[in-house]
């Protein structure tokens, strides 16, 4: 065993890929299972030492290589597989019909990819919920009353609805900060994957979405992903309501006269811009509905301020530009109909 332990390091480390995958390959793969498992938890351990959590290390694998190396990424790091670690690799290649040296391969690269990733920003602990269950119903009511917004055909009706849209996002941030405070409470931060293509035009959607639910949102442009800043109840809001908007956007641009990627970039920076006007107009009326609530809003404001200048010291801003006029103008008729909630 202690052989084939040195077998598998001296494989992730040799520097000429395809030798690395030979050796690994030719090794006893009952003995080299147990020990890829060994091996990926200490490269993932390090990973989490410089900020990585397991599902960025996922989404890493899906932006930067192939579906078999998310498949690999999922066996390892949320180990739902019932097979033992001597069968890992054979299953593994079997399961994505690969040959020896090409299941030898993947888990290189896929390994090697995790130990070049830089140090991050590390996300702050989510802080203990000491909360009624009454905010969680109202969000499984938003999450079910989105995906009917999300699968209808009529743009009428996604237009009804949106007249009730942020108002009951805001409702349910707004209830939480009456709600007696906790010791613990504040905010904390959570990292919400920003897909290519279209990234920019996507992290401004994103950040849109935020800024009208109290939060804030710096983008990763490197490595896929933003992190939004806010209290708990906000961040669950944000994800599910920008989860719900980018759906729309896709179907609404892909019905679009165009597929042109000077088309499709100006149709989601006007859609991101509108929904942005749209959400804040909402959650302005809704505030203004309680004002009692507007010191409290304004200490949570500053709270999270604080917390994103603490985690982002440095920060730069993007200018993104509009290529396509008739791009522009699809994207906000299609923001327009888009339905922010329930």
């Amino acid at each position: 065993m202690g052989d084939t332990k040195a077998v598998v390091e001296a494989a992730y480390r040799d520097p000429d890929l395809d030798a690395g995958a030979s050796m690994l390959a030719a090794a006893d793969w009952q003995q080299a299972g147990p020990e890829v498992v060994a091996l990926a938890g200490r490269v993932v351990a390090d990973c989490r030492r410089r900020g990585w959590e397991p599902p960025d290390l996922i989404r890493m694998a899906r932006r930067e290589l192939r579906p078999e190396h998310v498949s690999l990424a999922e066996s390892l790091l949320v180990d739902t597989s019932t097979e033992p670690p001597g069968e890992l690799l054979a299953a593994y290649g079997r399961r994505e019909r690969l040959d020896r040296f090409s299941t030898a391969t993947a888990v290189l690269e896929l390994l090697r990819l995790y130990g070049r990733l830089p140090a991050i920003t590390p996300l702050a602990a989510p802080p203990p919920s000491g909360r009624p269950g009454k905010p969680h119903r109202m969000l499984a009511r938003i999450r079910a009353l989105l995906a009917k917004a999300e699968s209808t055909a009529f743009p009428e009706e996604a237009e009804a609805l949106s007249a009730k849209a942020q108002h009951l996002m805001a409702r349910h941030s707004i209830d939480d900060a009456l709600l007696p405070e906790h010791p613990t409470d504040g905010p904390t931060a959570r990292r919400i994957g920003v897909d290519r293509p279209y990234e920019g035009a996507k992290a401004l959607l994103l950040d849109a979405v935020a800024a009208a639910n109290r939060c804030q949102s710096v983008w990763s442009g490197d490595f896929g992903f933003s992190t939004v800043i806010g209290y708990p109840t906000d961040l669950d809001g944000v994800e599910l309501l920008y989860t719900s908007l980018l759906l729309q956007a896709d179907s609404a641009m892909h019905r679009g006269s165009s597929k042109s990627k000077n088309f499709r970039h100006s149709f989601l920076l006007a859609y991101a811009g509108r929904i942005r006007d749209r959400l804040t107009a909402a959650a302005t009326d809704e505030a203004a509905a309680t004002p009692e609530v507007l010191p409290v809003l304004a200490t949570r404001d500053l709270a999270v301020a604080s917390t994103t200048d603490r985690m982002f010291p440095a920060t730069t801003t993007h200018r993104l530009k509009p290529r396509d006029p008739s791009g522009w103008h699809h994207g906000t008729a299609a923001a327009d109909r888009a339905t922010l909630g329930p």
